[in-house]
């Protein structure tokens, strides 16, 4: 079940790259981990804002949409992991703006993309 869920997570973190990107987007860095917070799928940027991306990704809808599956405790995390990516890049070049955007990707029962979204600015950085 694990492999199945890793697996589904790296497809929609792949299909959400390819989709930012065909939005203008310019990927930075996939997969930006701290020990022990976690980490974040994606950091890009987009019309001069540095973007934290969020990767949800379903097949279905029996529990709900990929952005309703984003906790309180996931939220806070996700802001203290941009707070570290901006510290530990303080000496590169870094747009003055921010935000964490959230990628929904949904997938039908048989695998094919259903839909895909960008919610900018989803959570408060």
């Amino acid at each position: 079940m694990a492999d199945a869920r890793h697996g589904l997570g790296n497809r929609g973190e792949a299909l959400a790259a390819d989709y930012l990107e065909k939005h203008g987007y310019t990927i930075r860095e996939r997969n930006y981990r701290v020990p022990n917070l976690g980490e974040i799928d994606i950091v890009a940027e987009e019309a001069g804002c540095l973007v934290y991306v969020e990767v949800r990704t379903r097949r279905g809808r029996a529990y709900g949409t990929p952005e309703d599956s984003i906790t309180v405790a996931k939220k806070l995390r996700l802001v203290q992991l941009a707070m570290s990516y901006r510290q530990e890049h303080a000496d590169l070049p870094l747009p003055g703006d921010e935000r964490i955007d959230v990628v929904a990707v949904e997938l039908t029962p048989a695998g094919r993309v259903f839909r895909i979204e960008i919610i900018k600015n989803a959570i408060g950085v």
